[in-house]
């Protein structure tokens, strides 16, 4: 009876650590294993996305323009009329019971997207650096990204590997950033592949009370970067991609300086270190207990989490939900925000005057043009892409390189990150966001043109 017992204590610790490895390296290999495609370095899941997205082809627009309307459709009805089949739902209800505000943003991304899809209306919304742009070229994109993102998100959340990495990178994150160790994953996710991929990791782990407010906050806002492939892109639309390298670590240097100071300012220190359930987080689970080192009590504690699962069924199941909440609740809010950021941006001269105060801060830092970069900025806000689009006029390579920096340093642009955390449950504010924005700016710029100044 006993060696039975051993037997079976033996088979189902075989199997716990099993359930950590397989699905743990399968979910490395997608999300955080660099692969050099096209002469540049990405991660197998945008390579997936990729594929998806040109499978779709043409039909893409097609496909997103329906979801923006059946997400807007769907929670006018839902409101209206309040089915059982929806209220009893909890994926349901959360998926198509919106609040006002979020039911005119929904209504408003609908009522953008038909006219950019049709091409009637203000030319303001449909035009090709507006509307037309955010259509075509950004919500296929983000929905190739959602599908695969979300689908296989499991394998790095439910199986253990936030558990084994948190044991290890606690006694970093916690005292630099005043993060857990298991964020350190949603970085080297965004780094390496997208930023959006970081968002819908942070809210997901907020939602499952991994995170508290606070913590979710700064993960979205501050570890959401810009990843490596698409910084190369900025680089080049200001004519120096020769100077890549020193530019990335530039990126690097300044936004470690960033993630270590903003948070320790408003709004973000004035998050509440609470859990979506409103308890307070309590940090035992962090420290070491008695006799176990670092490693044993990683991998005792993924193993712990792998016993957990007991369906995949159930697992592939919050994949596809996942997918879906980010689909039917983002595209939507991404389309309305990114929409009219781009038309004020590219239509009033809002950013221009905003832009204005920076002019005797530049002219300290002894950055060349210094008007011409004023207007770059704030306008980053929009979209992270237009300061590179202005920045490509001006004649001195030391101050295209200081703007091309900064616009990737600033990373909250309403067009997507701005707008993938307004539409996740993430707990921030637009107000809190164009704060965040501005403190980095004025965090990153004077670590940026100290380097630039070395460099030229």
């Amino acid at each position: 009876m006993q060696k039975t017992e051993e037997l079976q204590t033996s088979s189902s610790s075989t199997r716990n650590l099993l359930m950590f490895l397989i699905p743990s390296l399968l979910g490395v290999l997608l999300f955080m294993t660099p692969v050099m495609i096209d002469g540049g370095f990405t991660i197998p899941i945008a390579v997936l996305a990729k594929s998806f997205l040109g499978l779709l082809g043409q039909s893409a627009t097609i496909v997103v323009t329906s979801i923006i309307l059946v997400s807007a459709i769907g929670s006018v009805l839902a409101l209206a009329t309040k089915p059982r089949f929806i209220i009893e739902s909890k994926f349901l209800s959360g998926l198509f019971l919106a609040t006002p505000v979020w039911l005119t943003v929904r209504l408003l991304g609908a009522a953008f997207v038909l006219m950019a899809f049709f091409g009637f209306g203000p030319e303001h919304v449909i035009g090709g650096a507006t509307g037309g742009f955010v259509l075509a070229d950004l919500l296929p994109t983000l929905l190739s990204v959602f599908v695969f993102a979300g689908l296989f998100l499991p394998l790095l959340t439910n199986f253990g590997l936030l558990e084994l990495i948190g044991t290890f990178m606690t006694k970093i994150m916690r005292p630099l950033f005043g993060l857990p160790g298991r964020s350190a994953v949603d970085c080297a996710s965004s780094w390496l592949g997208d930023g959006s991929v970081a968002i819908l990791m942070s809210s997901k782990q907020y939602e499952q009370g991994y995170y508290t407010e606070r913590e979710a906050a700064i993960v979205g806002t501050t570890f959401s970067v810009v990843s490596i492939s698409f910084s190369l892109v900025v680089i080049a639309q200001v004519g120096l991609e020769h100077m890549f390298v020193p530019f990335y670590l530039t990126v690097c240097l300044a936004g470690f300086v960033a993630a270590i100071v903003v948070p320790r300012l408003p709004p973000l220190c004035w998050k509440k270190n609470t859990l979506v359930n409103g308890e307070e987080k309590t940090f035992e689970h962090e420290t070491l207990p008695e006799g176990e080192n670092l490693f044993s009590y990683g991998v005792k504690s993924a193993v712990n989490r792998a016993s957990h699962i007991r369906s995949l069924g159930d697992v592939l199941k919050e994949g596809f939900q996942n997918a879906a909440d980010m689909v039917f609740g983002v595209l939507p809010v991404v389309m309305a925000i990114g929409t009219s950021a781009l038309i004020i941006a590219e239509y009033t001269p809002v950013f221009t005057i905003l832009g204005m105060p920076f002019v005797p801060l530049l002219e300290m830092l002894q950055i060349p043009e210094a008007v011409a970069a004023s207007e770059t900025m704030l306008i980053g806000i929009a979209d992270m892409f237009i300061p590179a689009v202005l920045a490509a006029n001006i004649d001195n390579e030391m101050t295209r390189f200081v703007v091309a920096t900064l616009s990737v340093t600033q990373l909250i642009y309403m067009s997507e990150v701005g707008a993938l955390l307004l539409g996740s449950k993430i707990p921030v504010k637009v107000w809190e966001l164009v704060m965040i924005f501005i403190l980095r700016t004025l965090v990153t710029l004077p670590v940026i043109a100290g380097v630039a100044h070395i460099i030229f």
